[in-house]
């Protein structure tokens, strides 16, 4: 299973790339976990912030498969703890499917991505900076990987 993970990010600290790898590194064969940078347009006072969210938008669009099963990280969406999270990735394992998860940029996703994406997960109530969450998401991944494979890690 391939498993992408698109963001509208730019260039992300040392740490981040570091904790990225090892987990990427830590993944069984079975899961390729791919990045993809969406580089964000320049925020500045009179941006039109709208417009920017859907330009990426159709960028982190264009960037996953048309078979990939899209997934977007949404404050709103479904809060699943790892154990389920673990079984959603078994199912798609199983099933052969490859799947896209979408990361807006300081703003969220835009509407075109939300309406795209086939489901709806939440990672916190709480607001995450862009680095901490892709290390979040690199991190549940490669746990809900070592649950499948009952690698001791999870415990």
């Amino acid at each position: 299973m391939r498993i992408s993970l698109i963001s509208a990010a730019n260039r992300m600290p040392d740490w981040v790339n570091s904790a990225v790898k090892d987990y990427q590194q830590r993944l069984g064969k079975d899961i390729q976990l791919q990045i993809v940078d969406i580089p964000l347009n320049k925020r500045g006072k009179n941006a039109n912030i709208t417009k920017f969210m859907e330009k990426e938008g159709q960028l982190m669009l264009r960037a996953a498969k048309s078979s990939d099963h899209l997934i977007a990280l949404d404050v709103k969406g479904t809060r699943l703890s790892t154990e389920k999270m673990s079984a959603k990735f078994n199912d798609f394992l199983h099933q052969g499917v490859n799947i896209a998860l979408l990361m807006g940029g300081p703003e969220g996703l835009s509407e075109q991505c939300k309406q795209a994406c086939k489901t709806h997960w939440s990672l916190s109530d709480l607001t995450l900076p862009h680095p901490l969450a892709r290390v979040l998401v690199t991190e549940q991944i490669y746990r809900c990987w070592s649950i499948l494979h009952g690698h001791p890690y999870h415990k």
